[in-house]
């Protein structure tokens, strides 16, 4: 399993820790049905095959590729890739298929993208598939398998496709998030359990670890501490080791330490911040490294020296002992809460709220190389939610919204910037909460331009929640006795049908709810 060994960092200047709350508006949305766009044209017939229609079957799917291009599965193990031409500009044109195979066991397309290289049309497409598991005899007797195929043009033969290559990877979860990065150079997955490669065109991947150093494991490789201006390591070195077997990179929030080409001893992102210019290092009595790291911002104390990694030990001085114990002295006490009046009265697990509690499995996102089919990056997600997927610009790969406390933030994958690989674009304020008070919320979703979030019940109701805009009237808080310069909207529609809602999306100015028998359209935005 791979540690983690990078973070998400968080804009300060997209919270807004002053927000209150929602104001319930009753402002109308107008509703309508699918007739107000016309009457649908088909644009290819799907035809079963007779040898597909006895097996198992899942739910067949459709992903819109590119602008001229769409991935079709029938949901009993059939794919077929569609060149539309330019979709909205040639009505009466049908689409045309170009590729149409048989992968195996049914599957569920989650992403799909087209580019080209060399001259050479390819497309990558990301298949899921649950499927049982004889081995897991303890578990559930299911697992859960991603295969990364691409398809790709023969040369010379412009409309003649096939497989090129199929990775398949494993896990114990369904993924939250999984989506390709462009030009087909990564994969990024975020799951309650981690995944990893298995096989490479049916051949079994062999996993080669790299070769660990002769350093005794029932200890800690390194001690730590610190003060509020540095932070000092130890790190623990095999026998005979000299200056010029050692392996040291340091950067502005980055350490690294190894003794020649094995695997390093310590390695990843620190936990905040440091000067390389006024750190130094030094070797100790032939057994140990000491490095000595300059904190850029003084005060604050770490939490732990490289994030995700429990290969060390910190070790407290008694000033910073007692101090911790004073200022945690107010959440303990030999009675449960027997004092409420206090200003800080201990912490009651009773006064939690169903909302408030989290997945009790950590979840990771992580990031794989497309070429050695390893993790470059993994993030602990701990009790970060996965809320819901967005796209939000057709040439970026489709962006996740994470729970932060009680807001929900909106990550925009950057694959092009692998130091700052995931990008804080939007803030939901209070959504993280208000979504975790819906007991019968199916979809939720956002606008491409952050203007509003959206959830939708299984049936009916839809909740809209536009982000805070200016007052046309001088308003007051009663409370605080200031002047509120914004305030955020909430609003509920409905939709006239008792089916249950099958599907979810947002524009700028539409929302598009899918029943059995309707699509509904509510005009959120002019």
């Amino acid at each position: 399993m791979a540690y983690a060994n990078c973070s998400l960092r968080v804009d300060r200047q997209l919270l807004d820790p002053s927000f209150e709350s929602y104001r319930l508006s009753l402002d109308s949305i107008p509703c309508y049905n699918d007739t107000a766009l016309g009457k649908p044209r088909e644009m290819f017939r799907m035809t079963p095959e007779p040898s597909s229609c006895a097996g198992e079957r899942v739910c067949a799917s459709l992903s819109l590729t590119s602008a001229t291009w769409a991935a079709l599965s029938d949901g009993a193990g059939n794919l077929t890739l569609l060149r539309t031409s330019k979709r909205g500009e040639s009505p009466h044109i049908k689409w045309e298929p170009m590729f149409s195979e048989c992968l195996g066991e049914p599957f569920t397309i989650l992403h799909s993208l087209s580019h080209v290289q060399a001259g050479v049309h390819a497309i990558d497409l990301l298949l899921l598939r649950i499927q049982k598991d004889s081995a897991d005899a303890k578990g559930s007797g299911f697992c859960t398998s991603l295969e990364w195929i691409t398809v790709g043009s023969s040369a010379g033969q412009e409309k003649k496709y096939e497989v090129r290559k199929r990775r398949l990877m494993k896990g114990r979860s369904v993924p939250h998030y999984a989506a390709l990065e462009p030009q087909g150079k990564g994969l990024m997955v975020a799951s309650e359990r981690p995944f990893s490669f298995k096989e490479v065109d049916g051949v079994p991947l062999e996993e080669a670890a790299a070769e660990d150093m002769e350093v005794e494991r029932s200890e800690p490789i390194y001690f730590w501490q610190q003060t509020e201006e540095d932070v000092t390591v130890c790190v623990r070195l095999p026998e005979g080791t000299t200056k010029d077997d050692i392996r040291f990179k340091l950067s502005v929030d980055c350490l690294c330490v190894g003794v020649r080409d094995y695997a390093p001893l310590l390695k990843g992102q620190l936990f905040a911040p440091v000067d390389p210019e006024a750190s130094v290092w030094t070797i100790k009595d032939d057994k140990s490294l000491e490095v000595s790291l300059q904190k850029r911002s003084e005060g604050p104390l770490w939490s732990e020296l490289v994030l995700g990694d429990r290969k060390g030990e910190y070790i407290m001085n008694e000033e910073q002992a007692a101090q911790l114990h004073l200022r945690l002295a107010h959440l303990t006490a030999e009675e449960l809460n027997p004092n409420p009046e206090k200003d800080k009265p201990p912490c009651n697990a009773q006064e939690l709220e169903e909302c408030d509690g989290f997945p009790e499995d950590s979840s990771t996102l992580m990031r794989f190389d497309g070429a050695t089919l390893k993790p470059t990056h993994v993030v602990n997600l701990g009790s970060h939610q996965y809320l819901f997927t967005v796209d939000i610009n057709p040439s970026e790969m489709p962006a996740f919204c994470l729970r932060h406390d009680v807001d929900a933030l909106l990550w925009q994958p950057r694959p092009e910037q692998p130091n700052d690989l995931w990008k804080h674009t939007a803030t939901f304020n209070a959504l993280g909460y208000v979504q975790a008070s819906k007991r019968d919320k199916k979809f939720a979703t956002c606008a491409p331009n952050f203007s509003y979030a959206a959830l939708a019940e299984c049936l009916r109701r839809v909740f809209i929640y536009r982000q805070p805009s200016p007052v046309d009237t001088v308003l007051f808080n009663r409370k605080q006795g200031r002047q509120v310069g914004q305030v955020a909207k909430q609003q509920v529609a409905s939709v006239e049908s008792s089916d249950p809602v099958l599907g979810f999306r947002a524009t700028n100015e539409r929302l598009f709810v899918l029943t059995r028998n309707n699509l509904f359209i509510l005009k959120v935005n002019n």
